[in-house]
């Protein structure tokens, strides 16, 4: 096998490795994610995942970035023109949550809130992947003349990441996701349709 090969296949086995973390985190929690559950889950004995990951650290730290970039890559495929696209385009987007539904975001999200209380890297995580779309919405609001878009745009973010906690999967009020969904969207198309 060449070194490309080798790299290719290394960096295919961590991919493997990190979606066997998420699956922990999402379905056990992440007080269960430790370095010998994700090495039996991944079917592997500690010293070979540790060959991929030294530490829960250097493990915790390629999560954030795979998840991150899960987050990112789906954005710009979906919406490669953020300008030219609506603020309902926006919020359709991350109502919809394209990448969460391979990531299991309705599971995970609530667990990665939770994680970035002790965990820094994945405080990091969140705030990157808030941030971008905190700022796409903060430049819409801004072009549909909100005199107030940055608190717009934090109300909005709050209104639609606080929605996982009651109509996610699993969640009490989840046969109400859809509802939840119209509302929201009608709102912001009575709110800001004829600006955008």
């Amino acid at each position: 096998m060449s070194t490309a090969q080798t790299q290719i296949a290394t960096s295919d086995r961590k991919q493997q490795i990190l979606q066997e973390a998420i699956a922990i985190i999402a379905t056990e929690g992440y007080g269960k994610l430790t370095m010998r559950a994700l090495a039996r889950a991944s079917g592997m004995k500690l010293g070979a995942l540790q060959y991929h990951f030294r530490t829960r650290e250097d493990m915790l730290r390629a999560l954030a970035a795979y998840i991150s970039d899960e987050y990112r890559q789906s954005f710009e495929a979906l919406m490669p023109d953020v300008e030219a696209s609506s603020l309902q385009e926006i919020v359709r987007f991350i109502l919809d949550d394209v990448p969460g539904s391979a990531l299991q975001s309705d599971r995970l999200f609530p667990q990665l809130w939770a994680m970035a209380r002790v965990e820094p890297v994945m405080a990091e995580l969140l705030d990157n992947i808030y941030v971008t779309y905190l700022d796409v919405m903060e430049e819409r609001f801004v072009a549909v003349g909100s005199s107030a878009p940055r608190a717009e745009a934090l109300a909005l973010m709050s209104l639609l990441e606080g929605s996982t906690l009651f109509v996610g999967k699993e969640c009490r009020w989840e046969d109400d996701a859809d509802a939840v969904r119209d509302v929201v969207i009608k709102f912001i198309e009575a709110r800001y349709a004829n600006n955008d």
